[in-house]
């Protein structure tokens, strides 16, 4: 169903799945995640992240399921000491030379996810896919340079504006990694993909046209030339860049942030198959206004190419039976 819908057809009931699906808010993700020694060991340990990824499988009707891993593997893979910090997140030496930077060795360093992957295939039904994923280059970059998350990435855009030779250096390097990374998923066994670009919002719009739109339409070519696997692009907080988006990277569905009108993923829903986009928090208040919202994203969209999902991950604080309850909701809601 999925795969259906991300390549522009309409599907009834529309298929659902929600970003970090596996994670914090489930009981038994959080007994889980007990086993690991730190959060990047239970990304790069098979028997850990097939359990993680299958958990809301075997508890929700999602229609897809995202391979447990995380963006900030590709920088760990090309040398850049990471690590992430319990309550605070993700924490990397602040990168200061693109040139101690590698793709030797990348394949082998990130093994483990594509066993997860193949094992993953070979246990979930087929009528359910299996999407994997990378963080687009800019998301990454913003880590790296500045070592950790933050609002508005000022570490970032100051270095791409004071020197953007050197920032395209990186960019370029990180392109290359992220369809490696991808096209690998593929291979493993992955049905489609998805870019994140979650920091998108950041950028200005010469910006985001250089350090997004471009890197993202890079990354999809190089991916198209190894394999046909549909490409969700989510350049979460883009506005009125959707539509440039969507035009120049080719991707073939783009997921939406709750901040967009209907209006708008209407237009782009005209162009590729729309994913999204409840506000994550609706999910977490529930009751009669998490109702009403999953009914106007479906009455909008419901009747074209579209993919029922968050407009950002889930939230730690979630009650499960919310979540029971969207999706008993949009299947009732789009069913013809």
């Amino acid at each position: 169903m999925l795969v259906r819908s991300l390549r522009g057809e309409t599907v009834s009931p529309a298929p659902i799945w929600f970003m970090r699906q596996a994670g914090r808010y489930l009981p038994e993700y959080r007994e889980l995640r007990t086993k690991a020694a730190s959060f990047l060991d239970f990304c790069y340990t098979p028997d850990l992240a097939v359990e993680a990824t299958l958990q809301p499988m075997r508890r929700y009707a999602f229609d897809a399921s995202i391979v447990f891993s995380d963006i900030l593997v590709v920088p760990d893979a090309l040398g850049q000491k990471t690590w992430f910090v319990q309550g605070e997140g993700p924490r990397l030496e602040p990168l200061t030379d693109v040139g101690s930077l590698s793709l030797a060795g990348f394949d082998a360093h990130l093994s483990p996810v594509y066993e997860t992957i193949a094992r993953l295939r070979a246990e979930l039904p087929a009528e359910k896919a299996l999407l994997g994923f990378c963080g687009a280059p800019w998301t990454l970059a913003t880590y790296m340079i500045a070592g950790k998350g933050g609002g508005d990435q000022f570490a970032a855009r100051k270095a791409a504006a004071a020197d953007p030779v050197a920032f395209q250096a990186l960019i370029d390097l990180l392109v290359e990694a992220c369809a490696r990374h991808l096209v690998a998923q593929v291979r493993a066994g992955a049905d489609a993909l998805q870019i994140f670009d979650s920091w998108a919002s950041a950028l200005d719009e010469d910006g985001f046209s250089r350090w997004s739109i471009r890197p993202i339409g890079e990354i999809v070519n190089k991916v198209r030339a190894a394999t046909d696997v549909p490409i969700i692009g989510f350049p979460r907080g883009a506005g009125a860049g959707y539509c440039p988006f969507v035009e120049e990277t080719r991707v073939d569905a783009v997921s939406l942030d709750w901040s967009v009108p209907m209006d708008l993923a209407k237009t782009l829903q005209t162009r590729v198959c729309v994913q999204g986009n409840l506000d994550p928090a609706r999910l977490v208040a529930g009751g009669a206004q998490l109702d009403a919202a999953v009914d106007r994203i479906c009455a909008a969209l419901g009747a074209g190419p579209f993919v029922f999902n968050l407009g950002h991950g889930i939230s730690l604080e979630t009650p499960p039976a919310h979540v029971t309850r969207v999706i008993e909701r949009v299947k009732a809601k789009t069913a013809s």
